[in-house]
């Protein structure tokens, strides 16, 4: 059975679907290259909820969790399959890790997953479960929910982490940006200080961004976007990762993937 990687990603604006970008074109070429997965577990910082709560949804929706957008965005649709037995699977995984899961028959697939996933597996015919964050919830908390779905790598499944390295929507919109604008120092000292910490297998200070990242708070005021990489960190069973890639969105949303093998 081949084993696949856990893989946190940056999913950045749901325009990522339709303009040219490099983070865009990695995308694609992971899904493309990759060793195709059975079913996909994607933690996405668009599902925050008191959890880990699971979908079981067959037939989970697109959902189109966003404004102001140009309309031929909202007439995209993923209709990849749920696959309850998988999140059954999933939540008996959790149970014995002293979690109590949740499951949801009736939520659909939102922009976190979907959007990187057209690109990374755009004939959507791959089961897909999502997993959500919990923002009340530390670092370590999502490390520990990664660690015990990780037995799930050896099933063919794909453990995926979406969210995004840097986060300030305040700066984002706080004046006119270009999409190819130079990194904010602030984002990329960030940034490099992830790179650096996960080659380095430092899983003590990941699990301590909060106080030991440079200008931890204001690249995330809020940690939705960061925490799926924790998810990812654990299920890759706390080792060194490595970057798969790096770039910038508008000078402010580093967008980059990490792999742990």
């Amino acid at each position: 059975m081949t084993r696949q990687p856990a893989l946190f990603v940056s999913h950045g604006s749901p325009m990522i679907v339709v303009d040219p970008s490099p983070a865009r074109d990695f995308l694609v070429h992971w899904g493309e290259t990759a060793v195709r997965p059975d079913a996909i577990v994607v933690a996405t910082a668009h599902f925050d909820a008191p959890g880990p709560t699971l979908t079981e949804t067959r037939t989970p929706p697109t959902i189109h969790d966003f404004g102001g957008f140009p309309e031929a965005l909202y007439r995209l649709r993923y209709p990849a399959p749920g696959d309850p037995a998988l999140a059954h699977r999933a939540a008996a995984l959790l149970t014995d890790a002293g979690f109590a899961p949740h499951l949801d028959a009736a939520r659909g697939l939102d922009h976190g997953a979907w959007t990187p996933l057209m690109l990374m597996a755009p004939a959507a015919d791959i089961p897909v479960v999502q997993l959500s964050v919990d923002s009340r919830r530390d670092a370590g908390w999502h490390f520990a929910v990664g660690k015990a779905l990780a037995p799930l790598r050896d099933e063919n499944v794909l453990i995926l982490g979406s969210g995004s390295l840097t986060h300030n929507l305040h700066d984002f919109f706080g004046k006119a940006r270009a999409p190819a604008d130079a990194p904010e120092p602030y984002a990329e000292a960030f940034a490099a200080w992830v790179q650096e910490a996960v080659a380095a297998g430092d899983i003590t200070a990941m699990l301590a961004w909060e106080s030991r990242a440079p200008f931890a708070r204001r690249n995330h005021p809020t940690p939705e976007h960061f925490l799926p990489l924790f998810v990812a960190l654990g299920a890759g069973a706390g080792g060194a990762g490595r970057r798969l890639h790096g770039s910038f969105s508008h000078g402010i949303l580093a967008m980059d993937a990490y792999g742990f093998a």
